[in-house]
Parts: structure tokens; sequence; C-alpha cells
């Protein structure tokens, strides 16, 4: 570690807390998150109905939606290789329906993919190529099929860009795809995207030949097209190829002058725009690769939960990337801030959208009861209010605090989460911690202190792995003491609906049921009956109490500082100025020795602490603390 790096965590630690605080947490973050339409179709696809599908592709067509609809197609496709028997209904009933044998068309190419994987080629083996051009061989009359159809249409001819590139056509073949659906729309962004695949570095162009293609796109494109961010995907395309150029980088001005383009173009977009969530997530990538983290922080509040598996998925699991990538940013933010500097402020645009209706809804299930968890939470740093749950569980849920603990600061974004992992510290019992949002559940297991298992379902997303979901079913059974973990790993693997899957889990895990109103108001348990709040303490009086409280009693509640009178503060503020004074002297003066200079100093630094500690008493909000009952 540099030494520099040693000096900027007191930065790190006093303002990464304020920087970005307006940005959605961690767990109201959604991958790819479709529109409510599409999100309908997707979990009727998932249960085996194929009509929503059918209705919303059918009215994409004669309404010659083609961008969405492209985008439509391509979830649907993603979907049938999980969940294919409604795909395969469709087409028995309607074999000539345009809809479902565009669908059908994408599934190839998906599939191919799926066998293929997005390794670079020196990393796939044989067999996995021999399968691979297989299927999108047999792809090809499918594909033909969709585009005579609808004649229309310029979604078959991106299908069939994407599997010219994949089965290596010569250039002509491309050529004439990419006029094909320039005829049908020459603005349309899915086709630039996989012309753009085409013809970088890493498939059959360079970057000279995919850079002039994407400028050159954009400038016909009309004002507000998404086509405008196209040059942008050639930074990244660029930006992954990582060649080592001596001198200076050649395409600098250029991914500079992208950048511009594509920051203007997100200007033009509401935050939180679904529809721009694609180029923002490229922009925030390249502004952050950059180290341009004002612009990057920007960005990402755009974005607001709409992250985008491309461009993340070049680095790893999508979604993980996207959120280390953002608190990397909030991380470099605050290391150039002074220390004694006031925390920047995040820029005032109102309540963001997260806040009303996407901040994830939260409690946990600790398998003991109230007293119990009330004693082992003295010094998690939260604010808690528990009630009992059927016999020997407690619900419990992180009760908001005026103002935010010191050690609350330091700990991971989920307050629940920290708190539990806190509370089961040395504990024979598990908590889980239950999160919610309109398109994700989720869980943590915590045990002894650490985490043992988390999963989430996501409405669009496709099933999980098998092996996954079993070693997260094994983990599960092992806690709770049951003896067949298959049921759960059924839970575990299904999609579709993330809440109801959610709850069943808890019930097959043999738990209370959630609590009423779980998913809706953010604190729910306040009129349960027995429900109390264990009200935060600073780290020394929670461990005085831990040990001066009663097996089996309920802690009380801290008592509430009485505020210091006017005279207090002049008496203290003048020892202040009269020590660090005296300090400052006896340091400077060579007659004082070492000893005299040391206590001096202490005394000074006695001063600004008690300063310091009666500041942060004193009440910061106008909201009152929570009541204890």
């Amino acid at each position: 570690m540099r030494l520099t790096t040693l000096f900027t965590i007191p930065r790190v630690l006093r303002h990464s807390d304020a920087i970005g605080a307006d940005l959605p947490p961690d767990d109201a973050v959604v991958l790819d998150a479709p529109d409510p339409s599409l999100r309908v179709a997707l979990a009727a696809a998932a249960s085996g109905d194929h009509a929503p599908a059918a209705e919303l592709l059918a009215a994409t067509r004669e309404h010659a939606q083609w961008e969405r609809r492209d985008t439509c197609v391509s979830r649907l496709a993603r979907a049938s290789l999980h969940h294919p028997g409604w795909l395969d209904s469709w087409l028995e009933v309607s074999p000539e329906d345009p809809d479902a044998v565009l669908v059908k068309a994408d599934q190839y190419v998906f599939q191919a993919w799926q066998i293929r994987t997005g390794a670079r080629a020196r990393h796939v083996e044989a067999d996995q190529f021999r399968a691979f051009h297989a299927v999108l061989r047999d792809a090809v009359p499918v594909i033909s099929a969709a585009a005579e159809l609808n004649p229309h249409d310029p979604v078959p001819w991106r299908i069939a860009l994407t599997q010219a590139r994949g089965i290596q056509a010569p250039r002509e073949v491309f050529d004439t795809y990419l006029a094909e659906a320039d005829t049908r729309d020459p603005h349309h962004e899915g086709c630039h995207v996989q012309a753009l695949q085409y013809l970088c570095a890493k498939w059959y162009g360079s970057h000279e030949e995919m850079f002039a293609f994407a400028e050159r796109a954009a400038d016909q494109a009309p004002p507000g097209s998404r086509l405008h961010a196209l040059p942008l995907q050639a930074v990244v395309e660029y930006l992954i190829a990582d060649d080592e150029t001596p001198g200076p980088d050649p395409y600098r001005e250029r991914a500079e002058a992208a950048v511009t383009r594509a920051q203007a173009l997100s200007d033009s977009y509401a935050p939180g725009d679904r529809e721009a969530a694609g180029f923002r997530n490229h922009l925030a990538l390249v502004l952050w690769s950059m180290d341009r983290y004002e612009e990057a922080l920007t960005a990402f509040r755009s974005i607001g939960v709409h992250a985008t598996t491309s461009p993340w998925t070049y680095f790893g699991e999508a979604r993980a990337e996207f959120l280390e990538a953002r608190s990397d940013t909030r991380v470099e933010l605050a290391m150039k801030v002074p220390f004694f500097r006031p925390s920047p402020r995040p820029p005032a645009t109102g309540t963001q959208d997260w806040e009303r209706e996407l901040a994830p809804r939260s409690v946990a299930i600790a398998s003991t009861g109230p007293t119990e968890v009330a004693q082992a939470a003295l010094i998690c740093g939260h604010s808690l209010r528990t009630a009992p749950a059927a016999s020997h569980h407690t619900y419990v849920e992180v009760v908001p605090d005026p103002a935010r603990g010191r050690r609350a600061a330091l700990l991971p974004d989920d307050p629940l989460t920290a708190a539990a992992d806190n509370f089961t510290t040395g504990e024979d019992w598990p908590a889980l911690v239950l999160h919610r949002t309109p398109e994700r559940s989720s869980f943590t297991l915590l045990h002894r202190g650490r985490k043992v298992a988390d999963h989430a379902w996501e409405t669009a997303a496709p099933a999980a792995d098998h092996a996954r979901a079993a070693a997260t079913a094994t983990a599960l059974a092992r806690v709770y003491g049951l003896s067949d973990p298959r049921p759960l790993a059924h839970v575990l693997r299904a999609a579709g609906d993330p809440a109801r899957h959610q709850s069943e889990l808890v019930a097959a895990l043999g738990l209370p049921p959630l609590p009423a109103g779980y998913g809706g108001r953010q604190e729910i348990l306040e009129g349960l009956p027995g429900a109390r709040v264990l009200a935060r303490r600073g780290f020394l009086a929670g461990m005085r109490d831990t040990l001066t409280t009663k097996d089996g009693v309920h802690p009380e509640a801290p008592p509430q500082a009485e505020p210091h009178p006017a005279r207090w503060w002049v008496l203290r503020t003048a020892a202040l100025l009269l020590f660090t004074s005296t300090a400052v002297y006896a340091w400077w003066t060579p007659d004082i020795g070492w000893f005299r200079s040391t206590v001096m100093t202490l005394l000074a630094v006695d001063s600004l602490a008690r300063l310091v500690r009666a500041l942060r008493r004193r009440p910061v909000s106008s909201t009152p603390p929570p009541a204890t009952s």
C-alpha cells in the first residue's frame, strides 16, 4: 500500500458516506429491468402462457415500434431458453405467426452463444465451436422465415447480422445484411450495434473501421436517437482490446468526443429513464475508466436503479461489476476531499423515484426470542424494532435514526444485514435477512456472525444454475435442521414472481410467514403485538449495557443526554483556545520541555473531543428519536 493511500483513508472514512448519498441502495439496483408490459409477458411465459407475449409483439409490429420490438424479442428469446414450453405451444398453435417465428429465430442465436460463451476464441474448446456453428446453421431457415413473414421488420436482419458474425460470414454477406436492415430502418440501434461488433478488431475489422462506422452512423442519426452514443460503444470495445501502443493514444481525441456526444444525449433524457439505461451504463464505465470520477458519479445518478448487462459483463458478473465501479467512484472522490472540509452534498433534485417506490423493504427473521435479539444487538450501531413471531422467532427491522451513527457510516450499505451480522456473532441461532423491491427479492442467511448463503430472484432473470441452487439449498437445510434440501432447491430455481418465491422459501424453511405489509411501507412492525424499539447506543455504552443487563430482561433505553447551558459552551470554547495556544507556544519554545508540551497538547485534544461530542449529541433534525415501548 502506498503511503499516500494511508493518508487518504481518514478522508474516505469521513466523506464516502456523504458522497453519492442520493444513489439508490445496492439492493434496489436491478439488471436489465423490463418495462411493465414486458414484465407481465415474461412472468406469464415463465408459467407457460404465451398470450401476453403474443399480444405485446403484435402491438409492436402493428405500430412499427422496431426498437421496442427488438428489445422485447431479445428478452423473450432469452427467457425461452429456460422455459421453452410456452414458445413451443405458441408455434404449435400458430406456426406462421411472424412474432413467434421471430422469437424462435433469436432463440437459436442465444442458444448458440450460450454454448460458445462470451470468452475469447482461444479459450473456447473445439467441441463448443462445432456445436456453436451447428446451432447457427440450423437458425438460417428460421431467420429467413421471420424475414419473409414480416418484410418491413428490421429485427430479423439484426438476428441475421449476429448469426453472420458467429459463422464467420464473408464481408459481402455482412454488407448485404446491413443494407437490408438499413432499407427497413436506417437508424435501427440493434442492427448498428451488431454491425459494430462485426467491424471491431476482436472479430473481423479494426479499431479504425469500427470508429469510422460508429461516427458516421451518429452523424447521420436524427436528434435524440440513441445512435449518437454508438461511438461510445466503440470506445468500450477499444478499451477492452487492451492494445499496448507506444507513444500517445491514437484514439484519445475520438474517445473524448464520443463521451461529450453521449453526455449531451444523456442530458436530453430524464434521470432514471429506462430507455437511456443502455448508453448511460456505457458512459459510466468509460468515465470511470478515464478517472473522470465527478462525471462518472453524475452518470451513475442518471442511471438510477437500471444497470444493464452490457458492458459490465465484459469484466465479470454484470451487476456486481456495476456496484463495484459505483462504490469505487465514491471512494475516489472521497479521497480528494480535505479531511476538515465539510462533506459535499448531493445536488438538490427532489425526491428520486427509487426513494418513493424502489427502495428495498427489509425485514429479518431471527430464530430466537425478542429479548435474546435485543441483548445480542446492543452494540450493532443501529436502532432496531423487534416483534415476536410465532414461537421462538423474532421479526427485526431497522428504525431510521435522526442522525446516522459514526459506526454505521463505516458498515456496508444495507443496515439490517450489517446489524444481523453483528447480533448473530457468538450466537447459536441464525437470522434470515429479506429484501424486496418491485423487481427483485433476495435473502441473506447469517449464522454465528458470518454469511452462510444468499440468493436473489429477479422478474426477468433466468432460473438459477442448478449446482449453485443445490449448494445454497444444502447450506439452508444444514442451518435449519432440514433433512431434504430438494424442495428448497426447487424454490431457489423458480423464476417469474420474485415476491412469491421469497414467501415460498420462508414457508419451506418452517419460519413464520412474512409480516403483513411487507413490501409496501418501510416500517411494518410497529403495529404488531409486543413490538419494541432497541435504541442505538454508542460502543462503550453498548458494552456496558451488555455486561449489566440481566438474562431474560429487555435492555432499557439509554438515558437522553441533557442539553448543556450556554455557560458550559463558553467555558469549554475558552479552554480549547487557551490550551491550544499554550501547546503551540510550548512546542515552539525550546525552554519548555517535552513533558509539559505533551500535557498541554492532551488537554487541548480533550477539550476539542468534549466539544465535538456535545455537538454530535445536539438534535440535527426535526424528526424526534424513536420512542421506546
